[in-house]
């Protein structure tokens, strides 16, 4: 599958004007979304806690992170965000996608808006 960017705004929960957009990679290998710690400390986030990671390579690191509402391709959600290194590509997760209602169309290497949000399980 080829790589794939969309623009993403990341807003600070607490004060909805302070928003962060640029250009992510949307990345299906990665659960949670990783923005370089600068912008998410201009929007007035902050560490809530840490996580344990496992990098593509295989190793374990330990990084920062908080929660933060996530606009992409109009759809709002709101996931856990990963401080990353100040020159790291930001990463859109898979969970910040389908929570958002979007998928990956492998086919015509594109994101798609499904028509609904998937909820099972509710009768």
């Amino acid at each position: 599958m080829g790589i794939m960017h969309v623009n993403v705004t990341v807003r600070n929960p607490a004060d909805p004007a302070r928003s962060w957009e640029g250009p992510f990679l949307a990345d299906t290998g990665s659960i949670d979304s990783l923005v370089p710690r600068p912008h998410l400390e201009a929007i007035g986030l902050v560490p809530r806690a840490r996580r344990v990671y496992e990098t593509a390579d295989g190793r374990e690191i330990t990084l920062d992170v908080a929660t933060g509402e996530i606009e992409v391709m109009g759809e709002l959600t709101a996931g856990l965000i990963i401080f990353g290194e100040a020159d790291a590509e930001p990463l859109l997760g898979i969970t910040a996608l389908e929570s958002a209602g979007i998928e990956i169309d492998p086919q015509n290497q594109r994101l798609k808006k499904l028509p609904t949000v998937r909820l099972k399980g509710v009768r």
